[in-house]
């Protein structure tokens, strides 16, 4: 695996201490991995500030770029921009176990909801980790959400893990990436993390830091140009300490598309390309006897730092999911190559951009 500080490096904006998503304050992310064989699959949950989310909700929105999905709880986000789960990533057959565990992990705490209280949201991503996991198994329980769950940090593993572990991206092993960008909104300072599980794109269309590397790829991995459409998906999680509305956040959604597109994607017909937003800034009370939050949002001028930091973040969590990835063979033999075994000595040491420093590097 090579070091961080040795990948591609996106854009000229500060990372925050870890370049992940965790440097948001009070965001921790937590996988749970399946490695048996035939089974190659898992749980990633992203858990935003609120020691109860259904009590105690974050400000979200999403965006559907793509909308070949089968994902959970999307239309509520939609209609009353907040989340009241943990944000949880897993395969495309394993979204109801997973929705299951987040209701009956949310009525432990809760014993009211669904009785005097109102039911929840459950918020489950997907993709189609079918090419190496035998996805028909449907491996993923219950126990693995609360696993993932249990075991989230501000340290985040990458590329063939939790969710990850089966996916793949540009026909290369992809799996689970994260990223984070600093920058400066009127007088404040604010930190955009994202996190993407990324199993889209093909391989002659793969751009790494604005270089066209698929003829290359092709080459190096043995590979014949692919004659079929595009049927991969991708889930964006942006995680933001900025004073937002679930409107503004919207808004930031949409420009991790910004970021996905430099990678070349084209957004598929087959593909899920699905994008959250969420604030730690504030919480929502779900009681109407508690009072709603007196925030003073920021201004819509000084969104355009953010709409990059977005889009920087995005990208480079893609390079990260790519780059950290390993290799993978699982269902019937079927085999994924990592980016590193392929390309070991890519980027030369030339084209490596500086790192911006920041003073707050931890």
């Amino acid at each position: 695996m090579i070091p961080r500080h040795q990948l591609p490096r996106i854009g000229s904006l500060p990372s925050g201490g870890r370049d992940a998503i965790s440097d948001v304050a009070d965001v921790t992310v937590g996988h749970c991995t399946l490695d048996m064989g035939d089974v190659q699959t898992g749980v990633t949950v992203v858990r935003p500030r609120s020691a109860n989310l259904f009590l105690d909700r974050v400000p979200a929105a999403a965006v559907v770029l793509n909308g070949f999905g089968k994902s959970v709880g999307l239309m509520q986000v939609e209609e009353l921009g907040v989340l009241e789960t943990p944000i949880a990533l897993t395969n495309t057959f394993s979204v109801t176990a997973v929705a299951t565990a987040q209701i009956e992990q949310c009525i432990d705490a809760n014993p009211e909801c669904g009785r005097s209280l109102p039911t929840v949201n459950p918020l489950v991503f997907e993709c189609n980790d079918g090419y190496l996991n035998d996805i028909q198994r449907m491996a993923v329980s219950g126990r693995h959400y609360l696993q993932a769950f249990e075991q989230a940090s501000v340290a985040i593993a990458e590329g063939s893990v939790g969710a990850g572990r089966g996916m793949s991206c540009f026909g290369l092993k992809g799996g689970i990436g994260t990223a984070s960008r600093r920058v400066t909104a009127g007088s404040a300072e604010h930190t955009i993390g994202a996190l993407v599980l990324a199993n889209f794109g093909r391989l002659p269309q793969l751009i790494m830091a604005g270089q066209t590397l698929g003829s290359a790829l092709l080459a190096a991995a043995g590979q014949p140009p692919p004659t079929g459409p595009e049927r991969g998906s991708v889930i964006m999680i942006i995680a933001t300490d900025a004073p937002l509305d679930a409107r503004q956040l919207r808004r930031l959604a949409l420009r991790a598309g910004a970021g996905l597109a430099r990678t070349g994607s084209v957004f598929g017909h087959g593909s899920g390309d699905i994008a959250l937003a969420f604030s730690t800034a504030y919480t929502v009370p779900l009681q109407p006897d508690r009072p709603m939050p007196a925030v003073a949002m920021l201004h819509e001028a000084l969104l355009d730092p953010l709409f990059q930091a977005v889009a920087d973040s995005t990208e480079q969590a893609i390079v990260h999911a790519l780059w950290q990835a390993t290799a993978v063979t699982g269902r019937d033999g079927h085999h994924r190559s990592a980016l590193a075994d392929l390309l070991p000595d890519w980027p030369p040491a030339s084209r490596q951009p500086a790192r911006p420093s920041d003073p707050d590097r931890r």
